[in-house]
């Protein structure tokens, strides 16, 4: 149902269950944004941003803060034609922009092969695997802050394990990678490689990883470890496959979730770290 349809941000109520990967979530009013001044009545506070809806977890229901989209206007390619370095949008599906690197014959986004996330959402979470981060790539970033529209260049963000210490209430419009010149037969080579490491990792709906590696250990071996895979609630699952994932073999809903990652927490004798964010739970 589309609440206003006069000029500037588009604005609908919307079931989040139907914009996050593992499909758990209430209603919000959606807002897309397609430029600085949509940007600027939508970010009033208080308000969410969502990319791709992975690593997401929203509440059964729903959120009351607006949940702000970039529109297409942010989705811009790079054109790597005069060479490594380009401008992103933030919008962007990073599986695309893997895929484009690769056939520029650019490398440094590989060991990101995979990870179904928009590129802003990759560079707010530093996005990774252990083959690689986007903090390995990524020169600066265009922020929305405030209203107004700043360039931080990558040394000033605060780069670590699955974080990034952007400014409060910013909003990545764009990035600015920096690529390393190969060929499109080493990079594609280097992403199979990539892939068949990760093979193991489900395909049903989930949110990604759960938890973040403690230091010097795997959060999903610790849990296989602690015998839990196949570990249910209703219908949210460990699992089978790899055991930091949780997925969603049914109509699991975020208390089948939460509660099935507190009973994790509680089996493994090491500390575990959400990796998710989540929205009113």
């Amino acid at each position: 149902m589309t609440l206003a349809t006069t000029t500037g941000p588009r604005v609908r109520r919307v079931r989040l269950r139907d914009y996050t990967t593992l499909r758990v979530g209430g209603e919000a009013e959606l807002w897309e944004v397609d430029g600085p001044s949509d940007l600027r009545e939508a970010t009033r506070e208080p308000f969410l941003v969502l990319g791709s809806g992975a690593n997401l977890l929203v509440a059964d229901a729903g959120v009351n803060e607006r949940v702000v989209r970039l529109g297409r206007r942010y989705n811009a390619m790079p054109d790597f034609a005069a060479g490594p370095e380009a401008w992103v949008g933030a919008a962007a599906p990073l599986p695309g922009l893997v895929r484009r690197a690769q056939r520029a014959g650019l490398s440094g986004l590989e060991g990101l092969s995979g990870v179904p996330a928009v590129v802003g959402g990759a560079v707010a979470m530093n996005a990774g695997t252990r083959f690689g981060e986007m903090s390995g790539v990524v020169a600066a970033v265009e922020l929305f802050v405030d209203g107004d529209l700043g360039v931080v260049p990558a040394a000033e963000l605060g780069f670590s394990y699955r974080h990034t210490a952007l400014p409060a209430g910013a909003v990545v419009t764009r990035a600015l990678l920096r690529l390393t010149p190969s060929t499109p037969e080493a990079v594609a080579a280097s992403m199979t490689a990539v892939d068949a490491a990760r093979a193991g990792q489900p395909k049903v709906k989930s949110a990604g990883c759960a938890f973040k590696n403690p230091t010097g250990a795997s959060a999903g071996k610790l849990i296989d470890e602690a015998g839990l895979k196949g570990l249910r609630v209703g219908d949210a699952m460990v699992s089978f496959e790899h055991g930091n994932f949780i997925v969603n073999v049914g109509d699991a809903t975020a208390e089948d979730v939460t509660a099935l990652l507190a009973a994790v927490r509680s089996r493994v004798p090491t500390p575990l770290e959400l990796e998710w964010r989540p929205s009113g739970v």
